[in-house]
């Protein structure tokens, strides 16, 4: 449990971490994005060496950056199982492995690795995030982003605060689920039994109480923002404001030359076909 890395904060002085928050979230935005049109092993391995530049950057220690990836492990695994087996192939494809069931096709297994190298990489950009910015910061800068929704009476400050809290109390959480399970295992309970069955007929003494806990400290939190008069965002100031600079800029003008070039490799847009048809169409003849 305390390996758990994910909403986490690693404190540095790199150019990563010192970037304005709200040009992080787009820029995170834009890196999911692009993750959703790479469809080549190729195009992924320099998506992952372009995150793990990233993290080495940062100055965030890359084992701490894989501690999120290890937890998803078991959903990987599970997603490609699932996919490969129920998977259709096309019409004309032979199957490789051909019982009534199931039906094992190349396809199958070349879209369920893509599906789990696009979780891989997601997991990558995401941590690094909640990694190189506090809380405060991702408060501020949602707000800041989606500041815009407040012309139709979207509470947008409230929703900033319910993400910003619920990622700081994600290790708060894995801290008391740790304290609970070592006290359960003093009391003779096992959370070691191979067996599933058992595994989760033990977690539940360890659910009841973390239920209790955390409801606690959600009282706990709303009365002391309470007793502090917080009264949401009306007339509420900030010490520090949010200024965009050339770094920022230019890290949004690298990621837009990724971008691109990956669109480039989805698309082959310099392919002479594809020229020729785009011509065609600007000059009003048949494509």
């Amino acid at each position: 449990m305390k390996a758990v890395s994910f909403g986490q904060y690693y404190p540095s002085n790199s150019v990563i971490h010192r970037l304005d928050a709200r040009m992080k979230l787009v820029l995170v935005i834009a890196y999911i994005t692009m993750i959703f049109f790479v469809q080549s092993y190729v195009v992924f391995l320099a998506m992952i060496v372009f995150a793990f530049a990233l993290i080495f950057i940062s100055r965030v220690p890359v084992l701490k950056v894989l501690r999120s990836v290890r937890m998803i492990m078991f959903l990987m695994l599970f997603m490609f199982i699932i996919t490969t087996l129920f998977r259709a192939g096309n019409p004309y494809e032979y199957a490789l492995f051909d019982i009534r069931f199931p039906r094992i096709y190349l396809s199958g297994i070349i879209h369920a690795s893509h599906m789990g190298l696009r979780i891989f990489c997601l997991v990558l950009g995401t941590s690094l995030l909640t990694l190189t910015t506090t809380p405060v910061e991702l408060t501020d800068g949602i707000e800041k982003l989606f500041s815009p929704l407040k012309l139709i009476k979207f509470p947008v400050h409230e929703m900033a605060l319910i993400m910003s809290i619920a990622l700081r109390l994600i290790p708060t959480l894995m801290e008391e689920t740790g304290k609970i399970i070592n006290a359960q295992r003093a009391r003779g309970a096992e959370f070691d039994s191979r067996n599933i069955f058992k595994k989760a007929k033990a977690m539940l003494p360890v659910l009841i109480p973390l239920f209790v806990s955390s409801f606690r400290r959600a009282e706990d939190l709303a009365n002391a923002m309470d007793s502090r008069c917080y009264k949401g965002s009306k007339g509420r100031t900030r010490l520090k404001q949010m200024k965009f600079r050339w770094k920022d800029l230019f890290a949004l003008l690298v990621v837009a030359v990724v971008f691109f070039a990956v669109l480039v490799f989805r698309y082959n847009f310099f392919d002479v076909e594809f020229i020729s048809y785009i011509g065609a169409l600007w000059w009003g003849g048949p494509p």
